[in-house]
């Protein structure tokens, strides 16, 4: 009944925001889908309007699929089919898949060398994405201090990123101390070229 009541002017105002009838129509879908499970979940405020709130959603829905589009673009054919998943069909280089696993590498070992609280609180929130609740539930902390654990963690892992670069476009080996300066003149051209 709230599909066939509202789904004109969900879909004109999505359709005004997207300019692409496909996009639109998916996301009216999950517009849709969005409401019901807020309204089966019991979070549904009855105090306002009940239109606003859906459009509300929907905008937020086509704002969402702007920054995704902005992340991964896509090429829509006329009829609807997309010509590649996204755009990423060419394989990175080396130099890029070894810039990223010698960072990652880099950024391990700068996580083992944190305090074991600071380390524990970015391991939870990061690689289990745990809630800041359910990590200050686990480590039997207020969640304020699971909030300055993470925050000094992150402090420290920035200090520790600048002050370590890798320069991988620098000479990064030791001067000899047996190596004899060259003269500056060679005979070819005036004295300093």
């Amino acid at each position: 009944m709230l599909l066939h009541r509202h789904k004109s002017r969900v879909y004109t105002s999505i359709y005004l925001i997207v300019k692409d009838r496909y996009v639109a129509e998916d996301l009216l879908q999950d517009t849709f889908i969005k409401a019901v499970n807020v309204i089966k979940s019991g979070r549904y405020n009855e105090e306002g309007k009940f239109m606003p709130w859906l459009s509300r959603i929907a905008h937020n829905l086509a704002i969402d699929h702007f920054r995704s589009r902005k992340r991964h673009p896509q090429v829509t054919l006329e009829d609807g089919s997309r010509l590649f998943d996204s755009m990423e069909f060419a394989e990175d280089s080396f130099e890029t898949i070894q810039l990223q696993q010698d960072t990652k590498s880099r950024l391990r070992s700068l996580i083992k060398d944190l305090p074991q609280e600071q380390k524990e609180v970015l391991i939870m929130r990061h690689y289990l994405q745990m809630s800041f609740q359910e990590i200050a539930d686990h480590t039997e902390v207020s969640i304020n201090t699971a909030l300055g654990r993470m925050r000094y963690a992150l402090i420290n892992l920035r200090k520790k990123m600048s002050t370590n670069i890798n320069a991988y476009d620098k000479n990064v080996y030791p001067t000899r101390s047996d190596e004899a300066p060259l003269p500056r003149n060679l005979g070819r051209g005036d004295k300093g070229d």
